[in-house]
Order: C-alpha cells, then structure tokens, then sequence
C-alpha cells in the first residue's frame, strides 16, 4: 500500500512520541496531530496517554468525531496543568510563525502595539515551552510562517530557554534543533520532496546535512490503524490535501 502524503506526516508526527513512555501526549494542533498521538499509544508506545480533548483520558483510543468511548481516567484542569508544569506531558502544537531557534508566534501578525491581524493570543505556550516537551505540526511550510524574527514571542524558543523542542512536522519535511547552537535542522523531506523545496519555503537559512534522508512512510500496520480505526472518513486529507504540493 502507497501512503499518502497526510499519511507520511501522520506518521512523522507519532515518531516525535516515541521513547516518551507513561506521560500524557497532547496533540492540539489539528487533526493530523490527534491522530499521531493515538497512532504512536496504539501501535510503538502504548505507554502514552491520550485525552478527548477535554477532561477524559482515553481507553480504547477512539476514531476522530467519536466520543471518548471506554473512559480510562479523569483529568480535571489542575491536574492537567501539573502534568504541565512537572514535565509529564509532550504536547504538538501549531504555530502562525517560526523562527531559527524555535520561538513560535499565535498571538498576532505585526506590531503588537497595533497589530494587522489578532490571532489566538499566547494562551498556555509559554509554559508548555519551558517547561516540558515540545513539538510543532505546520501543514503548510511557507515564509510567511518560517521567518527570520516572529510578530511576538508566545512560545519559547532555544535561545530564550526552551525546555526541549523536539521537531517541527511540516507538509514538506520533518526538521529538528540539532546542532551546536540550537538552529533549525532539516532532519529528512517527505517523500517526493526536495531538499531545495524546503529551503525555497524556509525564510531564513536552515542548517542543512551533506545527506538528507527521506522521512520513513508507515508501515501496513500503521496505514491499517489510520485509515481503518483511526480515521476512516479521511480527514486528514483536509490538512494535507494529495498532490497539492507535488
């Protein structure tokens, strides 16, 4: 079976949780996100915790737009924000832009002072970015949204003190921060993707290898979990549309 290109990016998105072990996975960037979660608990990591968006925890890891199903625990908010605060959760969040070293921005595009667009404001990033684990999901990789200096800081980056950004999924590629002075890293391009396409959409340089490997396609196991159990009704392909940007 041929993976589709939401499909590579669903998968890219489950590797960031694995090693994490019994600490809640948050995926709150789209659905892609949501459903990288629960295909990591349901297939390398079944140690993850999973919620249903609100205060439930999981059990049976159910299908996008059902219900939580088999409720296996309660998490009320206090208790949700100290997970937070101690580490125990790897949240995957959005980002309107991005810079070198990580600093992510929600809040508004512009002078903050007077702004040309409102966005979300910076809601809880500052505190998922310093002080547990981190990553980012972009499902369109442009320089509009990779940028040289973010509007407004809402989520730290490396040189503000970040705790650990892990990776940065977009639809064109998976990047990191390893290098020596925590500057963005290509890691691998999806699939029929180049190396040029990338850098072409990135608005600052990145810090690019002598070799880029491709980002791994899922398996037959992992294809059977999204399209099968996870997400039946596709709506993974209404963030990453195939063949939109072949």
């Amino acid at each position: 079976m041929t993976a589709t290109r939401a499909e590579v990016c669903v998968t890219a998105c489950a590797e960031a949780f694995r090693g994490d072990g019994e600490i809640l996975a948050a995926g709150i960037g789209g659905a892609v996100t949501v459903l990288a979660a629960r295909l990591a608990r349901l297939t390398f990591e079944p140690g993850l915790l999973t919620h249903d968006g609100t205060c439930l925890l999981t059990g049976d890891v159910p299908a996008l737009g059902e219900g939580p199903g088999d409720v296996e625990g309660w998490l009320p908010f206090r208790e949700h924000l100290w997970l937070v605060l101690n580490g125990r959760r790897h949240v995957m969040l959005g980002a309107s832009q991005i810079d070198r070293f990580g600093n992510t921005n929600i809040s508004c595009i512009g002078d903050w002072a007077r702004p040309k667009a409102q966005l979300l404001g910076v809601r809880g990033v500052p505190g998922n970015t310093r002080c547990g684990t981190t990553s980012y999901w972009i499902p369109r990789h442009s320089p509009r949204v990779f940028v040289e200096t973010v509007d407004m800081v809402s989520g730290v980056g490396y040189d503000r003190g970040a705790h650990e950004i892990r990776v940065v999924v977009t639809d064109l590629a998976v990047l990191d921060f390893a290098t020596p002075d925590r500057r963005m890293r290509l890691r691998s391009v999806h699939p029929g993707v180049t190396v040029g396409q990338v850098t072409a959409a990135t608005g600052f340089d990145l810090a690019v290898p002598d070799e880029v490997p491709a980002t791994r396609a899922p398996d037959a196991e992992e294809l059977r979990v999204i399209r099968e159990v996870l997400d039946p009704d596709g709506l993974r392909d209404r963030e990453v549309p195939e063949g939109s940007r072949r």
